[in-house]
């Protein structure tokens, strides 16, 4: 006698010829396309793929320059400059990567689900040539406009972000530094473009203040759908409570040789202690993005620095205060 419970219909009721569906779970369907126009065109899928609003992030080749206070210098600003674009255009290709790695998972997402790629917009296959032209070239300017190094700085980005795609985002705290990583690399592609060595606080709140925002966007994204979400693996793996550690952890750690550099920087050049004075905008402003981390919205980073006019305010002063302090005194 068959189970009354199951889907699968008796024979005497499936009509002559019909096909019975597999068992088995199947691939999500892409969402409705958008409308048309210019945002449901191939074109603009394609740009919106390399995620431009996400450049932001790639502001923090310019960090080592400035921290040096040589940033306006002709010899250093020109290949900072270049490293920029470079970053926009690997970072651009990872994403392309990424999303078509996951393009399943984004679609049990709400809000991935609408990206190009898992909306069916942009064709997977276009996606990845994309993103090993961008790759290619980036790595080939580098070599050809500014040192070496930079080739070095982009290709350890490129491995580490593709290996993160592949298997490490799945890897409970892995996934966490590989993508710190991310954010220290861009802040020292800037000095290598340009020939300086950063110094070791520089190199300490580089690399805390980048594990502080990836753990409070793992928090954000926990508290956005939930303990039993799907769309990442490892948010299966991490509680509220541990998050909120390593966030705490890396913000105490980076406001701590944040402040170290700026009394060094003030032995050195003596005078108006701007690169101290820097200290508390610098705090106010991580205390102000943990606000945002703390109500689950800081999934997107560059969507709270841009739309956060406080934040923006504080940075505003932390740019005058400490710019004062390397560049002047």
């Amino acid at each position: 006698m068959s189970d009354p419970s199951s889907p699968v219909q008796p024979a005497e009721l499936v009509e002559p010829g019909a096909r019975v569906p597999p068992a088995g779970p199947s691939p999500l369907p892409p969402p409705p396309p958008l409308p048309g126009g210019l945002k449901g065109s191939l074109p603009w899928g394609l740009v919106r793929a390399v995620r431009p609003r996400q450049w932001v992030k790639n502001v923090l080749v310019f960090a080592a320059p400035l921290a040096a206070g040589r940033v306006l210098d002709a010899d250093v600003l020109g290949p900072t400059l270049v490293a920029f674009v470079l970053f926009c255009l690997v970072s651009g290709a990872v994403y392309l990567v990424n999303d078509s790695i996951d393009v399943e998972e984004d679609r049990r997402h709400p809000r991935k689900r609408l990206r190009p790629i898992a909306s069916g917009l942009v064709p997977r296959g276009l996606a990845v040539a994309l993103a090993v032209v961008l790759a290619a070239t980036a790595l080939t300017l580098a070599a050809v406009l500014t040192r070496p190094e930079l080739v070095w700085v982009l290709s350890i980005y490129v491995v580490l972000q593709l290996a993160y795609c592949v298997w490490l985002k799945n890897q409970p705290v892995l996934d966490l530094a590989v993508v710190a990583s991310g954010f220290l690399l861009r802040a020292v592609a800037g000095g290598v473009a340009a020939g300086l060595a950063p110094s070791q606080w520089f190199l300490l709140v580089a690399s805390f203040g980048s594990l502080f925002m990836v753990a409070g966007k793992r928090y954000s994204e926990l508290v956005l759908v939930g303990d039993a979400a799907q769309t990442r693996k490892t948010l299966q793996e991490y509680s509220a409570s541990y998050l909120r550690f390593v966030w705490g952890l890396s913000a105490g750690v980076a406001c701590t040789a944040y402040s170290l550099w700026a009394f060094e920087m003030h032995e050195l050049r003596g005078g108006v202690p701007w690169a101290t004075l820097s200290i508390a905008p610098f705090v106010l402003g991580i205390l102000r993005y943990a606000v945002d981390i703390d109500k689950g919205t800081a999934g997107a980073p560059e969507e709270i620095v841009l739309h956060d006019r406080v934040l923006l305010v504080l940075g505003l002063v932390w740019v005058v205060t400490v710019g004062a302090g390397v560049f002047g005194g």
